[in-house]
């Protein structure tokens, strides 16, 4: 890793050096290797000097790293470019790549857009554009190859070859009627490795995997990672064939769900910039409704402990170990409905499975519990009460804690695995109901427990 970061730090003095002494031609000759997410690395870091540099490169080359900015930069060069290079630009940009942009930029950029866009391609952008946003149908390109079932291979290799340089990828080709109806589907080994003069409905393969319109881009997603697929075709609910979903597009679908997911359970509202480009206001915006939340719902805990203080006040020890509790309480909590979370996410786990992961979490519970437990007291009373000689601690609040641990983390890990679950049979975003939320009820239950055990077991 410091290797590769000392090689971009050298190549970027590099090209400031060339930049300040105007030698363009090396200049273009040193970018042309790299790779278009290398130089958008690298734009990052060159400011103004971007619009001058993107110029520099080959068109393809260039359609290439404009993908790979960030919207702000996209921006930026798009009000730089003239009306010959914004046609360029969008000439050479695959059609899913272009309603990714459009959809980024502001209300002025987009009219400028689709006004310089060819007219084929303004028309799919707006159809595209016309499917509510997270389906399957926002993120799908109509740039793929299709056969006729009646097709020989010699006219479907003809018809790869004439049509392919425009579509995104030709290794999956899909068969279909005059209706446009989906009949079925053949990669590029197959037809090449056939006889000319096979005909395509007999070679092609008839059991089709392929997703809806409306379908949910995450599921859609799911669907190419289970299958292992390159790209998988997108019907409408007649079953026509309308676009395809590409690999590529669906892992961009899986980071931004992972980031979502991983937003929420750190009790941060989901935004879309890299970190380094959230303002202060926008991440204070972000974090204030969770923290403000969460610090309203603390208050049942203060309540339990107002409600309690004559036990602490008649055993003061109790109040020490408090924090242990709570910290045992959420960790467990958490690491049950973040298994739960993932298994969610991935399908392996439905509501119909609650009772069987509540059964799991609940055997794994009193083991985790007991062993916590038994070094918890060994710990009490050998280093609390032998070699800090604190009187106060005795078997008795011993047992009356590690009693409670035992009870709190058979919580935590009940209510961390049943609530994303519930939450998600019921409509919310079973991410909402990770660590923030979690702990807070392991909190206030743990106190329950905690103070119930030592009205047994010390009668105060």
């Amino acid at each position: 890793m410091f290797e590769q970061e000392e090689q971009r730090d050298e190549l970027l003095e590099k090209i400031e050096d060339l930049i300040s002494r105007k030698r363009y031609a090396e200049l273009r000759d040193l970018l042309l290797p790299l790779e278009a997410q290398d130089i958008a690395g690298l734009f990052m870091e060159l400011d103004d000097k971007v619009p001058m540099v993107f110029r520099l490169l080959p068109k393809e080359q260039a359609a290439e790293v404009f993908v790979e900015l960030d919207s702000e930069e996209q921006e930026v060069l798009i009000q730089s470019f003239s009306n010959t290079e914004l046609k360029e630009v969008l000439d050479e940009l695959y059609l899913d790549d272009a309603v990714d942009i459009v959809e980024e930029m502001p209300a002025n950029v987009v009219k400028r857009i689709l006004r310089h866009a060819d007219p084929d391609v303004r028309k799919s952008i707006n159809e595209i554009l016309k499917y509510p946003d997270d389906c399957a149908g926002s993120i799908m390109t109509t740039e793929y190859v299709d056969l006729k079932a009646t097709m020989t291979v010699e006219d479907a290799l003809k018809r790869i070859r004439r049509t392919g340089p425009d579509k995104e990828t030709i290794n999956i080709c899909y068969v279909i009627d005059e209706g446009r109806h989906l009949l079925g589907y053949l990669s590029i080994r197959t037809i090449l490795l056939s006889e000319e003069d096979d005909i395509i409905g007999d070679i092609m393969d008839t059991h089709v995997i392929s997703a809806n319109t409306l379908d949910d881009q995450e599921d859609v997603a799911q669907t190419l990672n289970k299958y292992d697929f390159l790209a998988l075709p997108i019907v409408d609910t007649e079953n026509r064939l309308v676009g395809i979903v590409t690999v590529d597009d669906a892992m961009d679908v899986l980071q931004e769900e992972v980031t979502e997911d991983i937003e929420k359970m750190a009790a941060i509202l989901p935004g879309d910039k890299p970190y380094l480009k959230t303002g202060v206001f926008e991440t204070w915006r972000a974090r204030t409704p969770w923290l403000m939340m969460l610090m309203l719902s603390a208050t049942f805990t203060g309540m339990i402990l107002t409600h309690f203080e004559n036990s602490l006040a008649a055993v003061p020890i109790l109040t020490s170990y408090i924090p242990m509790l709570s910290g045992t309480g959420g960790n467990s909590g958490t690491q049950a409905s973040t298994a739960v979370i993932r298994a969610l996410s991935l399908g392996e786990v439905r509501f119909s499975d609650l009772l069987r992961v509540v059964w799991k979490e609940c055997r794994v519970a009193l083991i985790c519990g007991v062993c916590l437990a038994a070094a918890n007291f060994v710990k009490m009373m050998v280093v609390d009460c032998w070699l800090l000689a604190n009187p106060t601690v005795t078997p008795a609040v011993a047992a009356v804690v590690c009693c409670t641990l035992v009870g709190t983390v058979a919580c935590a890990k009940l209510v961390g695995a049943s609530l994303p679950i519930l939450a998600e049979k019921i409509g919310f975003d079973p991410a909402v109901m990770a660590s923030p939320f979690i702990s807070t009820i392991v909190d206030a239950l743990s106190l329950l427990i905690y103070f119930r055990f030592a009205t047994w077991i010390l009668g105060v």
